[in-house]
């Protein structure tokens, strides 16, 4: 298989709708995940070493649940194959990588940034790297092409989230910072495309989650181990509350969920589904459990209303033939 696949036809709209539905849903649990995982960080004084608690406590669950499962193990048989005869590329279950970058930009940023400059810096890299990556046939859904309402629904998510958090974009001196999580963005539609990619060659979108967070948290155990050469173990203890490990586990509901739709939805379509998702979600959040510095006004809620319009722009939209 080449690495943009064979060209499958457009998929129904009741299917591209549910898989809308659904990554609007693990949108809402990436807005919990990210305000569990940055509060942690805090805790710890120690970004990464969240993101490794976050990514291992995922692992470990996971390590439990694949092989208990049919569905898990036949998957793990059908992802050997698939490697051995070439139908899926080592470099395709590099996706962990890309989560690992996101979860570890929670717990590094999210605590001096606030989650409004984060999350507009996260949509900006997503949404353009989502068109780029359709248009280059990486997903499972191969090659789709950009259009106008394509164009339309990804620039009105950036204005719609810019309009949610405006009010709460902080010292302009930080955003420097505000470009790890637009790396994240970028990297994060890359991440959905070959995760379905495993996901298709394995059957099981429970192992395609267990490739992801297995090569995630290789990658932040190296990291954590340079972080404690240079800056010593973290300052930070353990916290004793028990909903700041739950990280992990949500981001299991997430990948899982990315990998098995993104078929149907393609990545820009994904990704803009689940910002809507993450706006809606951090709106849910200061409303019910507000802080200091999260009490929305009207013009959030507008923005978060657009979001879903966005979305809507574009999943209701006449899909093209997908094409070179």
């Amino acid at each position: 298989m080449s690495v943009a696949g064979t060209l499958a036809p457009a998929p129904s709209a009741a299917r591209r709708i549910t898989g809308v539905g659904l990554a609007t849903a693990s949108g809402l649990a990436v807005a919990v995940q990210s305000r569990i995982n940055g509060e942690l960080g805090v805790r710890l004084a120690d970004g990464i070493a969240a993101a490794v608690v976050s990514f291992g406590l995922g692992l470990l669950v996971l390590l439990v649940l694949v092989p208990a499962t049919p569905g898990g193990r036949r998957g793990l048989v059908a992802l050997r194959g698939a490697l051995t005869d070439g139908t899926l590329r080592p470099w395709q279950c590099l996706g962990g990588a890309c989560g690992a970058l996101l979860v570890a930009a929670q717990g590094l940023t999210i605590g001096t940034l606030g989650v409004a400059v984060f999350t507009v810096a996260v949509v900006a890299g997503q949404s353009g790297s989502s068109l780029a990556v359709d248009r280059a046939g990486i997903g499972p859904g191969g090659r789709q092409p950009v259009t106008g309402r394509r164009l339309a629904g990804a620039a009105l998510t950036v204005v719609a989230v810019l309009l949610a958090v405006g009010d709460r974009l902080g010292d302009p001196g930080a955003l420097g910072l505000a470009l790890l999580p637009l790396l994240a963005g970028v990297a994060i539609a890359w991440q959905q495309a070959v995760n379905g990619r495993v996901r298709m060659a394995a059957g099981s979108a429970l192992t395609a989650t267990l490739v992801n967070f297995s090569v995630g948290t290789v990658a932040l155990l190296v990291a954590f181990a340079v972080d404690v050469a240079l800056r010593g173990w973290p300052a930070g203890g353990a916290p004793a509350e028990p909903w700041l490990y739950l990280g992990g586990p949500i981001g299991i509901v997430f990948i899982a969920i990315a990998a098995a739709i993104v078929r149907f939805t393609g990545v820009l379509l994904l990704g803009l589904a689940t910002i809507a998702g993450q706006i809606v979600g951090a709106v849910l959040l200061d409303l019910l459990l507000p802080t200091a510095a999260s009490r929305p006004g009207p013009v959030t809620l507008l923005g978060a209303a657009l979001t879903l319009v966005a979305v809507g722009v574009a999943a209701l939209a006449p899909q093209p033939r997908p094409g070179r």
